[in-house]
This record gives structure tokens, sequence and C-alpha cells, in this order.
């Protein structure tokens, strides 16, 4: 069992003779050590030590290794580019939201990409996931990259900001509050290694308006306006890749005349280049899938027309990667192959891997998760919702305060192995395997250090329970 350090005179301690740090720069010493039981525990105390300036210090360390091992947080942004001038093979780079038991998935999807020559592949923590599973961009980065240490992997590590989403409501009240605050997220991901960043104020899309450009206007003016900023707060060397989207998931399928319409105003209204590398669609998926009432998920009629004839233009007349789905993991398997064949350059994938997670746990431990839930969450309880259907949809609320029971579940590597499983079915429907000479090829790698301190305080709690993340 990895260890909570208590002290960063005690890292150093542990650190003697396995990593050299001198003025303000490391040296791997014993790679082996490092690799076997340190970047454990110190991912470990990143992550569950109460001391908040000590999980500073370890995460910038954890940043510092990774960068002299090298495993560097990068952008994707000059592979999408390449795709879009049509010089790769038809692919689709998985995007994996990782909510709980990052450490170890995060593990598992390096195994695999080791194991298959992958560099297309994407971790990703959207908006909303960064609140309920308690996860602040910084603690995520060092999550997966701390993986990829004890993986031995080496080359650019992709991390994403999903659904940076503007809330309608509060956008409408005061545009600049909401903006800002869109700005100050970005801001804490970029400084932790985020260097692919998805904005979406699609939900600002007014389809009563008479003309699409219209329609579009606030989706696209606040989609240029954060392009802009990411371009003045990027590192030096790195063009961060920017995705926009035009269809809010869950809503009416997309069209080219919306995406052009879109890109009108958007390249308008763009002051700062690069502009965005991929736009993200509507196809008539829903995120988590539909849950029936026996709490089984409802089969979706997927339109690949959509996803085809949009990435064809944003290929050939804008240069872009191509489209990007979401909403895909529950999908039945036999769809993913038809993603490459279709211009869809990156798909999303959260829930099926959450599935996974439930579905394996031991039933005592689920039905506490279920309880807490049941009662701090009533309110998402609708009207006409079975117990199953309600607890399918909010049973994600379970991660967070449960954080260190799903790291240290005693079936954890049961849960793994089948994660691990459908992580190199879907990777080689999506025909990533052998992409590692793409990144290699179009991918610099920028090493840049976590700016410290500038996360929120992580210590949070679920409604009025005291239920600290890291508590056994």
């Amino acid at each position: 069992m990895a260890k909570v350090f208590t002290s960063f005179e005690e890292v150093l301690s542990h650190l003697k003779g396995v990593v050299d740090i001198s003025e303000s720069k490391v040296k791997i010493l014993d790679e082996s050590k490092l690799r076997e039981s340190i970047i454990d525990d110190l991912i470990y105390t990143a992550v569950f030590s109460e001391d908040y300036s000590l999980k500073e210090e370890v995460k910038y360390l954890i940043r510092e290794i990774a960068n002299e091992y090298g495993a560097v947080a990068s952008s994707i942004h000059d592979l999408y580019m390449a795709m879009g001038k049509g010089e790769t093979k038809n692919f689709t780079t998985p995007a994996v939201n990782i909510r709980g038991m990052t450490y170890d998935i995060a593990r598992r999807m390096f195994k695999v990409a080791i194991r298959n020559d992958i560099g297309a592949f994407i971790f990703e923590i959207a908006k909303s996931e960064i609140e309920y599973t308690y996860q602040r961009p910084s603690e995520y980065a060092a999550c997966v990259l701390a993986a990829a240490i004890k993986e031995g992997y080496r080359g650019p590590v992709f991390i994403q900001g999903d659904h940076f989403q503007f809330s309608a409501k509060r956008y409408f009240e005061n545009p600049e509050k909401e903006l800002n605050s869109i700005k100050e997220l970005t801001k804490e991901a970029v400084d932790a290694g985020f260097y692919n960043i998805d904005i979406d104020p699609s939900t600002l899309v007014d389809y009563s308006q008479p003309t699409l450009k219209q329609q579009q206007y606030h989706n696209y003016l606040n989609t240029a306006k954060m392009t802009d900023f990411i371009r003045d707060i990027q590192p030096e060397g790195i063009d961060i890749s920017v995705g926009a989207e035009i269809g809010h998931i869950g809503g009416k399928n997309s069209t080219v005349e919306e995406f052009e319409a879109f890109m009108e105003g958007y390249l308008e209204t763009l002051t700062k280049k690069p502009g965005i590398s991929k736009i993200s669609v509507q196809t008539g998926t829903e995120h988590g899938g539909i849950p029936l009432p026996d709490g089984t998920v409802a089969k979706v009629k997927l339109d690949f027309e959509v996803l085809k004839s949009i990435g064809e233009v944003a290929r050939k007349k804008y240069g872009l990667s191509g489209t990007v789905q979401h909403g895909a993991s529950t999908l039945p398997e036999e769809l993913f192959d038809k993603f490459p064949q279709n211009n869809c350059s990156e798909i999303h994938l959260a829930t099926g891997f959450q599935n996974i997670m439930f579905d394996l746990a031991p039933e005592s431990f689920k039905e506490e998760i279920y309880r807490f839930i049941e009662e701090n969450f009533k309110d998402e309880w609708k009207e006409g919702m079975t117990r199953e259907q309600f607890l399918y949809k909010s049973r994600k609320r379970g991660l967070g305060p449960f954080k260190y029971k799903w790291w240290t579940l005693e079936n954890k590597e049961e849960i793994l192995d089948a994660i691990e499983k459908k992580f190199e079915f879907l990777f080689e429907k999506l025909n990533v395997f052998g992409t590692k000479g793409y990144t290699d090829k179009y991918i610099k790698l920028v090493k840049t250090p976590y700016v410290k301190g500038s996360t929120k305080d992580v210590k949070q709690k679920a409604k009025d329970i005291k239920l600290e993340a890291g508590a056994d």
C-alpha cells in the first residue's frame, strides 16, 4: 500500500539516491526504484495529504520528474493540423474522462498505448466532473503524469479540459462575469499542464433567431474570445489545441450550414492565430446514455452522416482535423470502427468506464454510495424516475466523496483488468494502433513546469456530510 508523506522533509529523505533535486532541477538517479514504489507514494501524497502546501510541492515535483523522464504535457494541435491536410491515415483519437481511480486507470491506458505503439490518445476531465469527482486540474494532471512514469511511457502526454461550458442562465444575467469564470478555470487548467482545451458556449445558441449566424452569435463570439485568451496565456513554444462546439449534446442534430455560419462569425471575430483545431457536433447521442426504467441504457440512433458531412467541410474548407463525437462510450461496440471512416478526429468516452467500476464494485460498497446519494441528492430525483434511473444518472456523485475507498478497493485489479480490456478493444476499433509515428513526427516536446499555487483548495465536502476526500 502506498504511503502518504507527512512533510516535504520526509519526501526528500525517501528521494535520496532516487531523485536528486538541486537548483530547482531534478535528476533521476534510480529509475527502477522511482517506478517501483516512490512514484506511488508521491501521487498518494499529492491526492490525499491534508497539507495544501505539501500537495503543491509534490505536484510540482511530479511534473519536474515527468519532464526529466520524458513524459511531457503536450498539445495535440500540430497533429490535428496534419490530419486536416490529409497527411495521416484515418483514425479517431480517444479522449477518456477518468472520473475515479484516476492514477490506476491512467496506468492501464498507458499500458495499452505502449503495447500497441499508440501516440494519439487523450486524458480529459470536464468542468462539471472537476467538481463532483473532487479533482482539480493540478491533481488530475499529476495523476496522469505519475501514471506515465510508473508504466515507463515516454512521449507527449495529452491532457484536456473537456466541456469548459458556459451557463446560459448566468451568462445572460451577467455575460462578463460568466466569461471571466471560464477564463479563470482555463488559466488554472493551463497552469496545471492542460494544453488541450474544449470551449463550450454551445449552450448559448439561440434557435429563435431568424438566421443561422444570429443563432450562433453568442457561441462564436465567446469561442473567439476564449481562443484569444488562450493564445495570450499559453506557454512559449506551444499552440494549445482549442476545440469548439456547435450543437449542444442532447439537443437537435447539427448541420453543415450551422457549422459554416459558426465558422464565418468565429473567423471574423478571432484576433489571434491559430484558431480551433476541431469541431464538436451533435449526432443523436446524450451524455451517459438514456437510462430506461430498469436502469439499462436505451439504444441510440447515431447519424454518421452528420460527422461525415461536417467533417469533410471542416477539413477541406477550414483545415481542421474533423468532427468530435461526445457521449459515445455507451454506444454498441460494433459502431466504433465507423468513426474513423466518417471524418471523426476525436471521440469522448466516459460513462462506459464508470459503468464498469460500478458493475464490478462490491455490493456493500455500492449500497453505501447509493444510500449517500439518496440522502444528499434527492433534488435530482425527478418525478417519474424509478430508483434505478435516478441512481444511474446520479451515482457519479459517489466518486468524489468516496475517492480514497475507490483507490483502495480490495478487488481493484479486477475492475482495472476489465477497463484495460475495453481500452484495447476500443482503441483498435478507432484505428489508433501505430499512431506513435505521427506524434513522433508532428509533436515537439516542450517541457514546462507546474505553476504552484494556481489551484483552488481541494478540501471539498459533499453537501453537509463530513466525509473527507481522503478519509478511509
